[in-house]
């Protein structure tokens, strides 16, 4: 990034050269400098825009279209949750991934529901946002990720997002967001259209 250059010039330098536009919105700064520090130091992602606030974010949404949007959840303006529906209405080709210290899985379970692709909280920031940042834009050759195709055995084998998030050691939410990708990259959604998927791939143990 040039010293001079401005959000549009280096959103458009961005988009020629492959990389995926990452936006962030929080409304503390220092948040946002760590997580465009750590997202800049990775190959591929560029972080194009920043927000602190829910009208800053509609604003540069819709001037930006970054690939992802990294979404606090408790923002001036509104909350972060209700406005899902219009970042995603303002730019349907956005993936957002929530970023809050909410730990509870209700508030996983309704990001998802209004539209959010992933779920991160802020303790797991640094090991978690990376790996959201990458999977959420693009549709890879594979039908799934290995994570992925791993989670929906599972669930196929009958067991919960609880049991899932305990057998591979993850949290709760970042199993409801693989959860949520294989949704909305399949379009299988009910429990039997998940067995059904896992027995077509061949994963499903029974």
């Amino acid at each position: 990034m040039s010293p001079g250059a401005s959000d549009a010039e280096v959103g458009v330098q961005d988009r020629t050269d492959g990389a995926i536009t990452v936006m962030l919105a929080d409304d503390h700064a220092i948040v946002r400098t760590g997580l465009r520090l750590l997202l800049e130091g990775e190959e591929g992602l560029s972080v194009v825009a920043e927000a602190g606030d829910i009208p800053t974010v509609m604003r540069k949404v819709r001037g930006h279209r970054p690939r992802v949007l990294i979404l606090d959840l408790n923002l001036p303006g509104t909350s972060g949750l209700t406005a899902i529906p219009s970042i995603l209405e303002a730019s349907p080709e956005t993936r957002i991934v929530v970023l809050t210290m909410q730990n509870d899985p209700v508030f996983a379970r309704e990001a998802l529901n209004a539209g959010a692709l992933g779920y991160v909280l802020k303790e797991a920031a640094d090991t978690e946002v990376v790996a959201a940042s990458r999977w959420a834009p693009g549709e890879p050759a594979a039908p799934l990720s290995a994570r992925g195709t791993e989670i929906l055995s599972l669930i196929a084998d009958g067991y919960t997002t609880t049991e899932i998030a305990s057998r591979l050691s993850l949290s709760v939410r970042t199993v409801e967001s693989h959860r949520a990708h294989i949704h909305r990259k399949t379009g299988r959604t009910t429990r039997a259209e998940l067995v059904a998927l896992a027995r077509e791939l061949g994963v499903a143990s029974g």
